[in-house]
């Protein structure tokens, strides 16, 4: 373990390092205020992709390459401050659509699976096996308790913290017992997302039906994706080239003739770029709310994109002539 050493500096000491690796600092007190107002690593997290790399071959033969600490030519300080107001505004985009159709998502869950009974989501009859099911460890012999189990003991968590008015009046009135289409009212994207993954595929299948999704696999596959990018967005981290950990399913022409070009990806960008998990939010909010503008609104975005010779809308992952295709022009 390699001991910590490096000391604090001060802005103008990070000024310096700054300008010291290439970087222009065209404008002292801009760039003090910059730095003031986000801090020196997350303005050099948005340099990052600007510094310049070597080729060299590793020990076992095989071609690698390697990020250096200078920066290439014409990196400027002004240039990162243009692509964190960039990511501010992206972020701030994603996180409208997410919240359309997480709350879709929510009125989906718990109208479907209500219809079964008001409490269908703690009837292990409505899930599939693998859900309901103790988890045996196999080295050890250790039960632990079946997501179906664990997914309700976080529930109940969060219901017994909430203070919303309606949860207090379930809380008093019936025992705090809730049922599925007011209880869907207090879950996070990511529980209804684990909640969605365990249902039988009859139930599952009818709430992607809703939103055009061909599969339960396709969809629970969307969920934790937005879920992942809701996440990021949320946290204020950097977003517009980030790759996605966990990427949306791309679905075949034939399946969402819309979201076709999402399989024609070969190059990793494309695979797990951004543009995967915002394409996929635009076809279900065709569904869900088609007077929104978001697919609009996200063009005129992406299109002011402040590209440089070195960062291109490649780095989301946008495919060519994305603009023009049907899944972003008006219904």
């Amino acid at each position: 373990m390699v001991e910590y050493i490096k000391k604090w500096l001060s802005l103008e000491d990070q000024m310096a390092k700054l300008a010291s690796r290439g970087v222009e600092v065209r404008d002292p007190e801009n760039c003090r205020q910059i730095l003031q107002a986000v801090g020196y690593y997350r303005l050099t997290g948005y340099l990052y992709p600007l510094r310049e790399s070597e080729a060299y071959v590793d020990d076992e033969g095989r071609r690698r390459v390697r990020i250096l600490n200078h920066y290439r030519s014409g990196t400027s300080v002004e240039y990162a401050a243009t692509l964190i107001d960039f990511d501010r505004r992206l972020r701030l985009l994603v996180l409208d659509g997410i919240e359309r159709i997480e709350i879709s998502f929510r009125m989906q869950v718990g109208y479907v699976l209500g219809r079964q009974s008001a409490f269908a989501h703690l009837d292990p009859s409505n899930f599939v096996g693998s859900f309901t099911e103790a988890q045996t460890d196999t080295r050890t012999g250790d039960t632990t308790p079946s997501k179906h189990q664990q997914w309700i003991e976080r529930v109940n968590a969060r219901q017994s913290e909430s203070d919303e008015a309606f949860v207090a009046h379930f809380r008093d009135k019936y025992d705090d017992e809730m049922p599925i289409w007011a209880l869907t009212e207090i879950l996070e994207l990511g529980q209804l997302g684990r909640l969605y993954s365990g249902l039988n595929n009859s139930i599952a299948t009818e709430i992607a039906t809703a939103y055009g999704a061909p599969s339960k696999k396709v969809m629970s596959s969307w969920i934790s994706s937005l879920n992942y990018v809701r996440n990021v967005s949320a946290h204020h981290a950097r977003l517009f080239n980030r790759k996605l950990v966990s990427a949306p399913a791309r679905p075949t022409h034939t399946q969402v003739p819309l979201l076709g070009h999402l399989k024609e990806a070969t190059v990793a960008k494309q695979v797990f770029g951004l543009y995967n998990a915002l394409a996929v939010m635009a076809y279900l909010l065709r569904s869900i709310d088609p007077d929104s503008g978001w697919p609009a609104r996200v063009v005129e975005l992406i299109q002011a994109f402040p590209d440089s010779d070195h960062l291109t809308l490649e780095s989301m992952g946008v495919p060519p002539g994305w603009s023009q295709l049907d899944l972003w022009s008006s219904q």
